[in-house]
C-alpha cells in the first residue's frame, strides 16, 4: 500500500477538436475541489500521448498525488497505449488516479488489497479494448458506406465550381500566351488547380474529346 505524502491533486481535460467544449469535464473537476491551474487540457486527437499538456503534467507529478480524469477515453484511445500509461503512473510514478465516470477505477482505494487491485485492472483492459474495437467498428461502417454510395453513383465531397462566363475569354488569353494561369485563376475568384482543370476540359471539348 503507498502511503499518502503531500495531497496534490491534478486534473487531465481532452477534448479531440478546438470546436469541442471541455466545460463538462472541467465542471466535474471542479466539482472533486480541483482549482483551474491544477487542470491540464489538451484539444487534440487521443491517438497518442505526445500531447503538450498532458507532458507538463508528467512532469509535475509526484508520488502520492491524485490523478483525476472524467473517464478513460479521456487519457487516451489506443488500448495498448492506455495500459502502458497507467502502468507508468500507478507503478513507476506510484500516483493515484481517480476516473470519475467509474468508481471501480479509484486506485486511492484499490490499492489497499490485491482483489480490487485484480477487478481494477480487468475493468481497465476491457474498457480500453472495447474503446478501440468501437472505434474500429465507426472506421470500417464509414469505409463501407463509402463504398456503398460510390456504387450507387453518388458522388461524394463538394460538387465541382461551374465554369463562369468570363473564363472562355481568359482562357483564350492564356492559350495565346496573353496571360498565365495563375493570374487568369485570380481573376475567375477560383483556385490555379480549378483553371487549370477547365482549361483542360475546354480543349478536350473543343479536340471532340
Amino acid at each position: 500500500m503507498l502511503e499518502m505524502g503531500e495531497d496534490r491533486n491534478f486534473g487531465y481535460v481532452r477534448v479531440s477538436t478546438r470546436d469541442q467544449n471541455e466545460a463538462r469535464q472541467m465542471r466535474a473537476m471542479m466539482e472533486c475541489g480541483l482549482e483551474e491551474w491544477n487542470i491540464y487540457t489538451d484539444r487534440q486527437s487521443g491517438k497518442d500521448f505526445n500531447r503538450p499538456e498532458y507532458q507538463r503534467l508528467m512532469k509535475q507529478l509526484q508520488p502520492y498525488d491524485t490523478l483525476y480524469i472524467k473517464s478513460i477515453d479521456r487519457l487516451g484511445r489506443n488500448y495498448e497505449e492506455i495500459m502502458n500509461q497507467w502502468r507508468v503512473i500507478t507503478k513507476e510514478k506510484k500516483v493515484y488516479i481517480v476516473v470519475l465516470d467509474l468508481p471501480l477505477l479509484d486506485t486511492r482505494q484499490i490499492d489497499r488489497n490485491l482483489t480490487g487491485t485484480f477487478i481494477a485492472d480487468l475493468v481497465l483492459q476491457i474498457l480500453s479494448y472495447v474503446a478501440e474495437t468501437e472505434r474500429e467498428f465507426i472506421h470500417q461502417r464509414q469505409a463501407e458506406g463509402i463504398a456503398a454510395a460510390k456504387a450507387k453513383g453518388v458522388r461524394l465531397g463538394r460538387p465541382p465550381q461551374a465554369r463562369t462566363e468570363a473564363f472562355s475569354g481568359l482562357c483564350e488569353d492564356w492559350l495565346h500566351g496573353r496571360t498565365t494561369a495563375r493570374r487568369a485563376a485570380l481573376q475567375l475568384n477560383v483556385s490555379h488547380r480549378t483553371f487549370s482543370r477547365w482549361a483542360r476540359e475546354c480543349m478536350s471539348e473543343s479536340l471532340g474529346l
